[in-house]
């Protein structure tokens, strides 16, 4: 990115809009709080982001409800601040369109760090939809609309996908036959670190095989690596 980020700050408490402002200010970003849905509306309309810090628990409009309606039009990278202890609102916020999260209270040098990660992994994402901008990619009997978000099958059938089953195909697309770990999936699809125990990615690619596979108990397109992970099986091509 070749001119200073500038990031949103979204968040009712104007103690933590000023410290975050401040900080990013101060290492080299730029930076616009906003106290609310409605007031982040106002300057979505009135300037260019690159970037939304964005904090689930606000009055008006909560954070799951911003989130959700920006990755619907496909509007900038979010990260989201949740509270201790809500686990539920973080898992539903990746599973809207977040692409990072950050329980309070938080470092803003950890902060920094994953507004960093996530810009980087967002040019790499640009990059890659951008070059396919008006077409398709073939797998398997599949064909993905990339502009569209939604697979086709050889009938024309459609399937839509959540914005995170499109984010993890993504990833599996752009490296075909590569096997890939669960930590290395949930990292490039989501830009966090899988905990101990941790079944999130298990969980996305049943999801995401439920869409793909014409038999899930015995998936051909993508396969469970034994003590590896994960590996999109198949070959892929790039259409008009």
């Amino acid at each position: 990115m070749q001119h200073a980020p500038h990031i949103l700050v979204v968040d009712d408490h104007e103690q933590i809009r000023k410290s975050v402002t401040r900080y990013l200010e101060k290492n080299g970003m730029r930076a616009t709080a906003a106290k609310d849905a409605a007031e982040m509306d106002a300057k979505l309309a009135v300037g260019s982001f690159d970037l939304l810090v964005l904090d689930i628990m606000m009055p008006g409009e909560d954070g799951l409800s911003v989130c959700q309606r920006l990755s619907s039009e496909g509007r900038l990278p979010i990260i989201m601040l949740t509270a201790l202890g809500e686990d539920a609102d973080r898992i539903v916020g990746l599973e809207i369109g977040a692409d990072d999260y950050l329980p309070k209270p938080f470092n803003p040098r950890e902060l920094l760090a994953r507004i960093k990660a996530v810009l980087r992994r967002s040019e790499h994402k640009e990059a890659f939809t951008g070059s396919l901008s008006g077409r398709k990619v073939r797998f398997a009997h599949l064909t993905l609309d990339v502009d569209r978000q939604v697979l086709l099958d050889d009938a024309g059938q459609e399937t839509a996908l959540t914005v995170a089953e499109f984010k993890l195909l993504t990833v599996l697309l752009e490296r075909p036959r590569m096997v890939l770990s669960r930590d290395q999936l949930l990292d490039l699809s989501q830009g966090i670190s899988a905990g101990p125990l941790d079944r999130k990615i298990d969980n996305q690619i049943s999801r995401l095989r439920r869409k793909l596979e014409p038999d899930i108990l015995r998936p051909r397109i993508i396969k469970t690596i034994r003590s590896g992970g994960y590996c999109l099986s198949v070959d892929v091509e790039v259409s008009e």
